[in-house]
Order: structure tokens, then sequence, then C-alpha cells
């Protein structure tokens, strides 16, 4: 059984979303039924990614449908600590450039 795991932490200037695991078809919807919960208006939307392992196209279109709700709210998306598998799936698609991926979240 692979383990799996998301958190949510609010700080002032935004809210962060960790995961832990694996981001596919069976994973993205459980990370899409907390962000639900976040309100966006006006903010960020942090995602640490930095203990996701693997990433397909289920995520990449989970990436897309929260950056579009990000922006149609007047909010921000930011991706903290993607591992390179998932940074390649980025850049083999093309949309790397839609992305604001950051090393780390700022403490």
């Amino acid at each position: 059984m692979r383990t799996f795991h998301v958190s949510v932490s609010e700080r002032p200037d935004r809210t962060v979303v960790s995961v832990t695991g694996e981001l596919d078809f069976d994973t993205c919807p459980r990370v899409i039924r907390v962000t639900d919960t976040v309100s966006l208006t006006g903010r960020t939307l942090g995602l640490d990614l930095s203990g996701v392992s693997f990433m397909d196209s289920s995520s990449l279109n989970m990436l897309l449908v929260l950056r579009l709700r990000a922006e149609t709210e007047n909010g921000a998306l930011e991706l903290y600590g993607m591992q390179e598998q998932g940074r390649r799936l980025l850049q083999l698609t093309g949309a790397e450039m839609l992305f604001d991926v950051r090393p780390t979240l700022a403490v």
C-alpha cells in the first residue's frame, strides 16, 4: 500500500498544502477536495511538493485547474520543492512557464 498524505497550514500571507506520496489519477482528487475548502480570494495557495515522488498527467491537469481557479479568484498559485520528475513533466509538456515554481517554501 502506498503512503499518501495531504495537510494544510495557514500563514498570514498564504495557505500551504503539503503533499507526500505519488500524485496520480487516484490521489489527485484528494488534493482537490482539500484545496476546494481553501479560499483563494486575494491569497496565495502554495503547494509544497517536496514530498511528491511521482507525478503523472492527472497531476498536471490538477495543477492547471488550481492555476485557473487561483486566477479566477484573484489569488496566486506557487509550487515549492518540486522534485526532478515533476519538473521534467512540466518541461516535456511545455507547461513550466505557466507556474511559479520555487526551490523551497520560504519560512
